[in-house]
């Protein structure tokens, strides 16, 4: 071929392409274009996903955001939208692409079927009525030799201020499967030469233990890229990418690029996910580009047994309390029965808190199968689980308040003689299992980084060790409640079954609906304000279903099926009017961090936070100041702890002051794959977690422990602003 073929067989076609509708030439374009609404009605102030959908025949293909390493081959689609004044168009939304080699060098494209996503956003003062959304799409298709196309395409929308917000359709939920998700690692990037040189090497790094990476660059303006060298994990799990780039005269060298890291198996994306891009700042050679390893964790039986311990003291946590009451009733209950039956009764709590933190396991092992972030927390950021949790508090809370009555393992509660009685299998499995869910969230001393590393694991290659540590834990909680059931004899200690047991018991109602009212706390975090006065109501109605129940079928002479009737009826429109129609449980109005502006906001804090970011940090140290990083959760309570005793106390306040330190508040009470990313990269498994970074932005950050005091945050304060 002769030299500059390569190119005139790309631009002559493009050229005559351009000039077809002026000289009269017909146009058949090989690529079909769509336009389709994700929902054909929507109210005001919504937004509405459309999809331009490009259908290619065999052999021919398009190209994605960025077509080329080099920047001269290839051009990606746009869209040029005729929209009315009060609809605004987002950004594309684009699938992963395929890396092809052609003979300009490698190309990023599509072939077959490709759907870009653009979200639309309706302005809350949009009239009503229908609408036809219109756009021009331009594209190039090549095979051999490549043709700009182009459409006009518009789909029907109708804005009626009564539209439901429609589920996630089908056809979209397949159209966002071949997106890349969020990141759900720690991705690191370095430069490997000096801002002097003419082209300059960057490389990306993470831990990945299989498959063949690469790195897939965004557009940068007035940048062209090298391609990819290696991608490969090392046998420590590192996975190395490196590429150059050159920038046009008169550009600076760019602080972040954005992109997606994709694993490929012949050129074919099997899974990918987003990266920001941000550069650390740090110049490195080759030899050294990958990031120092982290410190080596504690041998395997070491960190079994700090699961162990951190299970035990999960019992003094204050998210255990309410259930230590309970079992506190139940042993008073046990005193008097069979030794065997004891410890039937203790081996099945045992069971329940095994079974559950088996269950935790496993669910941690198919969220990280499914590529995403698990941690300590998961549970308390869906808003479902939230509820179901406020509403089984309340009916608990005032079954001991003697609303009404629960038979449990064939025992119920209705007097000091049946009080004296059994508690029943039944009701031991269940205290384990409400146990275990209440502890999800808090952390202990040696439990976070034993289930840390647990969480780190690879779900492929580990999924039996990380289930033993789920267990060895479990077995921790679950410890001083077996060890009494075997020793029967320490139950005389105890004061012996009495009426005073009917108070107790309904005093032990309160720590339990203070829980719910904890509970109820957290899910106005997802639900908005209007959301919080229809669970409200919804929580005020369950409550009168089960007075009704009490009243007029446990306690009841006549009539049962009647009062029976009743109160399905009541637990009906509980549900179906004020739980689906009004609340939209299942599809919440605030699903995760970057839509939290519009929840309702934390209470008031001492300290001036600033929401954590990276490139805040990088930028306080830039100007001298040491940084105050505190990863927190609303349903954390070791983070509120440390919060009033240890962060916003007098002497710090006045130590971050004094030291002009930069606070940052990274807030995962709703889900963040950044704020996850970070926390895996201190192997910690949820919050707490709070890092002081020195003014010296050479030092790495110091870690502090989960259970702070005020002594060890003034000292980690005076080492960051007076580094040795």
């Amino acid at each position: 071929m002769l030299p500059g073929m390569s190119r005139v067989r790309i631009w002559l076609p493009l050229l005559l392409g351009l000039l077809a509708p002026h000289l009269g030439f017909a146009q058949n374009f090989q690529t079909k274009v769509r336009l389709l609404l994700e929902s054909a009605q929507i109210g005001p102030g919504s937004t509405v996903y459309a999809a331009v959908d490009l259908n290619m025949p065999e052999g021919w293909h398009t190209y994605w955001a960025n077509p080329s390493d080099s920047g001269e081959t290839g051009q990606p689609t746009r869209i040029e939208w005729d929209l009315p004044s009060y609809i605004k168009a987002g950004d594309i939304e684009w699938p992963t692409p395929t890396k092809v080699l052609e003979e300009t060098g490698a190309v990023l494209s599509y072939t077959g079927r490709a759907t870009l996503l653009v979200p639309l956003q309706i302005a809350s003062n949009a009239p009503s009525g229908p609408l036809s959304i219109k756009a021009k799409i331009r594209w190039l298709e090549c095979q051999k030799a490549c043709v700009p196309g182009n459409a006009q395409v518009s789909a029907d929308l109708v804005i009626d201020p009564k539209a439901v917000s429609a589920a996630e359709s089908a056809e979209f939920a397949e159209f966002r499967k071949r997106l890349p998700i969020p990141q759900a690692f720690p991705v690191s990037f370095r430069w490997l030469d000096a801002p002097t040189a003419k082209e300059r090497r960057f490389v990306t790094t993470f831990r990945k233990a299989e498959g063949i990476w690469d790195f897939f660059p965004e557009p940068v303006a007035n940048v062209s890229f090298s391609p990819t060298k290696g991608g490969q994990p090392a046998p420590d799990g590192q996975v190395s990418i490196e590429k150059s780039l050159e920038p046009s005269e008169g550009t600076n060298w760019p602080t972040r690029i954005p992109g997606i890291v994709v694993r490929v198996e012949g050129g074919k994306p099997l899974e990918s996910y987003r990266v920001a891009g941000l550069f650390d700042g740090t110049t490195q050679t080759p030899e050294s580009a990958v990031p120092t390893p982290a410190v080596e964790p504690p041998p395997l039986a070491k960190l079994l047994l700090f699961a162990f311990i951190g299970g035990l003291i999960l019992n003094i946590m204050p998210c255990v309390l309410p259930v230590i009451a309970l079992k506190i009733l139940g042993f008073v209950r046990q005193s008097a029965e069979r030794p065997g039956k004891i410890r039937n009764l203790g081996l099945a709590y045992a069971t329940g808190v095994l079974a559950s933190f088996g269950v935790l396991g496993g669910l941690v092992i198919a969220v990280k199968l499914a590529g995403k972030s698990a941690h300590q927390g998961l549970l308390f950021q869906n808003p479902i689980f939230l509820v179901v949790m406020t509403a089984l508090m309340v009916l608990i809370a005032l079954n001991l308040f003697g609303v009404f009555e629960v038979s449990v393992g064939g025992s119920a509660i209705d007097g000091a003689s049946q009080l004296a009685s059994r508690e029943g299998l039944g009701g031991a499995f269940f205290n384990g299992v409400l146990a275990t869910v209440l502890a999800t969230p808090c952390t202990a001393p040696f439990l976070s980084l034993s289930i840390g590393f647990a969480v780190a694991l690879d779900a492929r290659s580990h999924p039996g060790l990380i289930l033993l540590f789920f267990l060895t834990a479990g077995l921790g909680l679950a410890a001083p409640y077996l060890a009494l059931c075997m020793q029967p004899r320490w139950l005389k200690l105890l004061p012996k079954p009495g009426t005073w047991m009917v108070r107790f018991k309904m005093i032990m109602g309160f720590p339990i609906l203070a829980t719910g009212a904890w509970l109820f706390s957290l899910a106005a975090r997802h639900y908005g304000s209007d959301g919080l006065l229809w669970l409200g109501m919804f929580l005020v109605t369950i409550s009168l279903a089960a007075w009704l129940f009490g009243e007029f079928v446990q306690r009841a002479d006549r009539n049962k099926a009647v009062g029976a009737a009743i109160v399905a009826g009541v637990l009906a429109a509980a549900y179906f009017w004020m739980l689906e129609s009004e609340l939209e449980w299942r599809t919440p109005a605030v699903r995760s961090a970057a839509a939290a502006a519009t929840s309702p906001k934390r209470g008031r804090s001492k300290i001036d936070w600033s929401p954590w970011s990276p490139a805040l940090i990088a930028a306080a140290q830039a100007e001298g100041h040491p940084v105050f990083v505190d990863f927190t959760a609303d349903w954390c309570n070791t983070c509120q702890a440390n919060k009033r005793t240890s962060i916003e106390v007098a002497p710090v306040m006045a130590m971050l002051k004094t030291t002009g330190a930069a606070t940052l508040l990274a807030d995962y009470t709703l889900e963040d794959p950044a704020i996850a990313a970070e926390l895996a990269k201190y192997h910690r498994p949820g919050v707490p977690l709070v890092l002081v970074y020195s003014k010296d932005p050479a030092k790495a950050p110091r870690v502090l422990p989960e259970v702070l005091t005020r002594g060890i945050v003034l000292e980690a304060l005076e080492w960051a602003a007076n580094p040795k």
